[in-house]
């Protein structure tokens, strides 16, 4: 299967995408998957049974999402990105791959990123999602403010998809969700140095949490809608 195929540049360009530089640079933009491999990416995205993000293993996703992931690493694609955020050469630094199928209560607190990260990139791919805000990604004037949203918040649907540049003000989150959300997450790092204690720590919390999912589940399930952590 071609990557090429899966995420295309020229989708970015579509007349609904949205770029902003203030307060930080993002773009959202909409329809970024073809429907015709829906089925393929929802047979082939990991069927992890613990919350959270974890590092990405082509042994553990099927065809499609592994062709999806290099479509999103690749050179053509960090270029088209960086150039609308302002950020030249995105493609020189080492990408970082995440994926997420299920979340606790206690993802998604307001932060901005760690220091280590140049852009973050995010791609959606539920089916459906409740007719609620609870889980929809919200790029944020504030810390401390969930509702200070600076463009619509992103319900995580099929094909929707959000980067952002790292700043000291890139504050984004989204009220607590529980249950599955389906996202991959490609980020710009600093340095390979950067991406091998991230997958370390990584897979050090997979690990941990197939031994302790339940208490895992528990942990800050209870967390204030303004919860936030710098990084």
């Amino acid at each position: 299967m071609s990557a090429a195929v899966l995420l295309d540049p020229a989708r970015l360009d579509r007349p609904d995408t949205t770029v902003q530089h203030q307060p930080f640079p993002f773009m959202v933009a909409h329809g970024q998957l073809p429907d015709e491999v829906r089925g393929d990416l929802d047979r082939d995205f990991p069927r992890y049974a613990s919350a959270g993000f974890f590092p990405y293993d082509p042994t553990d996703c099927g065809p499609s999402v592994n062709a999806l992931i290099e479509n999103m690493t690749s050179p053509a694609f960090a270029s088209a990105v960086g150039q609308r955020l302002g950020i030249d050469n995105l493609g020189q630094y080492p990408t970082l791959v995440t994926l997420c199928r299920l979340l606790n209560k206690r993802h998604g607190t307001i932060h901005t990123d760690s220091k280590s990260k140049v852009a973050t990139a995010l791609i959606y791919l539920n089916a459906q999602w409740p007719d609620t805000s609870d889980g929809c990604l919200r790029f944020l004037h504030k810390i401390d403010d969930i509702d200070s949203i600076a463009a619509p918040e992103l319900a995580p649907l099929y094909g929707e998809f959000a980067v952002f540049k790292r700043c000291e003000n890139s504050f984004h989150g989204h009220l607590p969700y529980e249950g599955e959300r389906r996202v991959i997450q490609v980020a710009w790092l600093i340095s390979e140095e950067e991406k091998l204690r991230k997958t370390k720590r990584g897979n050090f919390s997979r690990m941990f949490k197939k031994l302790f999912g339940r208490f895992d589940t528990r942990l800050g399930a209870g967390r204030d809608r303004n919860a936030s952590h710098r990084d």
